[in-house]
């Protein structure tokens, strides 16, 4: 069986390297630690491992509730522990007073140490205090490295990951009946738009998938992909449910509220 043809084509290098870390496991019988994973990856990951029976896996981001987390991939003997997932916490001591620090200042910060995305876990706010997820290995790094973010120095102070901020957001599962899986036609179904609309936000760039700009319209949705349109919040396409007698699709997704 072809399992490129159940995936995207660009997926195509990323399904690779989840059987190369399957098949590592297998024949090393040694765990295997992958970066931090964005809910499609983790998807993409759960769809090719299974049940298995000789290599089974555990995610974990660092806390409850959030989106992008580490996969640890063991022989079916071993038990994962929180700690084999080598996770740092870190909160930005800065002058709360006298600047605002936003979260996409953090990431690009971040961003810009040269590392990448996958090396970081989620970025967590409520009100002005800011805490950020990192692989446990870049962790000195990033210490000796970021000193400020925007106009503000910074400090970082590594903490407890039971000490992580509860996560402030709140999805509310909704069931559509969709034409089809084009994101034009999820987009117009989730936030009312006409589907004309969708369009010229998409052609607009304003639109991301899995946190990746995407300017066709198109573009096929699937389980596990995290849609983005400006001005409309997010939403998550959690399961397709089958076909109607109609040939429509019914989704079930999490829109944030």
């Amino acid at each position: 069986m072809n399992i490129y043809q159940h995936f995207r084509p660009e997926e195509r290098d990323y399904i690779d390297q989840v059987l190369h870390w399957k098949n590592y496991v297998e024949t090393q019988y040694t765990p295997k630690l992958t970066d931090f994973l964005d809910p499609r990856e983790q998807y993409i990951l759960t769809m090719l491992i299974g049940e298995n029976d000789d290599v089974k896996y555990t995610l974990f981001g660092g806390g409850n509730g959030v989106e992008r987390k580490r996969a640890l991939l063991l022989p079916d003997y071993l038990t994962a522990e929180q700690a084999d997932f080598q996770i740092r916490l870190f909160e930005i001591d800065y002058p709360k007073k006298f600047v605002t620090i936003e979260h996409r200042q953090v990431l690009g910060t971040l961003m810009s140490l040269g590392l990448k995305r996958g090396k970081f876990g989620d970025i967590l706010t409520n009100n002005d205090q800011i805490q950020f997820f990192a692989a446990a290995e870049i962790s000195e790094y990033i210490k000796s490295n970021l000193q400020t973010i925007g106009r503000a120095g910074v400090k970082l102070v590594e903490t407890p990951l039971d000490k992580a901020l509860s996560l402030q957001e709140v999805w509310e599962e909704i069931e559509l009946t969709v034409s089809s899986l084009r994101l034009d036609a999820v987009i117009s179904s989730i936030h009312h738009l006409s589907r004309q609309k969708s369009q010229l936000f998409i052609q607009q760039g304003l639109v991301k998938v899995n946190w990746s700009l995407v300017e066709n319209p198109s573009f096929e949705c699937q389980v596990g992909d995290m849609i983005s349109v400006r001005g409309h919040g997010r939403v998550k396409i959690m399961s397709l449910d089958g076909k109607t007698k109609k040939e429509k699709w019914r989704i079930t997704a999490g829109k944030q509220k």
